[in-house]
């Protein structure tokens, strides 16, 4: 499922820094993680037959408490969060074949109106799902931004999976996080590639490390 967004730029925080997500006195309400990527092309026969392999790229959101327990997961197996308040666009298997189309593959969409007040802590996280490295899946960028699936306010954080060669040789990474603040929530950039392979196995790490 490919969802149309503009590509306007904006704030685009740099790793480890973070913002509260007020503008003009008025407290941000949506807040999305977009995806897109393409196939890897290979050559075949001699080099004479390019072909596609398939690549499955999963944006996840993990919601913990005070304690750091986690609460809930959105993933590609479960699209929408207890309350809706999370919504997963679906489970894109493939990426663009040929060149960058300009759509996101996979958006997935916080409304901070809507969530738990029992939930302190959303995590952003992102896995290859087949195991393909960063570094070979072509044109892979990643934005976190304030508005919603058909529209594009201002970009908190993007990454350049297949251009920064500091994702090169990894296949998982955190990409940041929602804290709620006295009135609202602020957001923070994480941008650092981890060592687990699956989501079950990123969930813990980053109870343990990015809470």
């Amino acid at each position: 499922m490919s969802i149309s967004l503009n590509k306007k730029t904006g704030i685009n925080l740099k790793k480890g820094s973070s913002i509260t997500l007020e503008k003009q006195g008025k407290l941000l309400e949506q807040v999305c993680v977009g995806l897109n990527w393409g196939a890897i092309q290979k050559k075949v026969l001699f080099g004479l037959v390019k072909t596609a392999e398939g690549v499955d790229l999963d944006g996840s959101v993990s919601l913990f408490d005070k304690d750091n327990n986690e609460l809930e997961t959105v993933y590609y197996a479960r699209l929408e969060s207890t309350n809706k308040s999370i919504i997963h666009s679906g489970d894109d298997r493939s990426g663009d074949v040929g060149a960058d189309d300009g759509l996101d593959n996979e958006v997935i969409e916080i409304d901070l109106r809507k969530v738990s007040p029992e939930t302190e802590q959303i995590v952003f996280y992102l896995n290859s799902y087949n195991g393909q490295d960063f570094a070979t899946i072509p044109f892979s960028k990643i934005r976190i931004f304030e508005g919603n699936k058909n529209r594009v306010d201002d970009v908190f954080a993007t990454f350049n999976l297949s251009a920064d060669p500091s994702f090169a040789g990894n296949v998982s990474m955190i990409l940041g996080k929602l804290v709620r603040t006295r009135n609202n929530w602020k957001f923070e950039t994480i941008g650092e590639a981890v060592s687990s392979k699956k989501i079950q196995d990123t969930i813990p790490l980053i109870q343990s490390k990015y809470l």
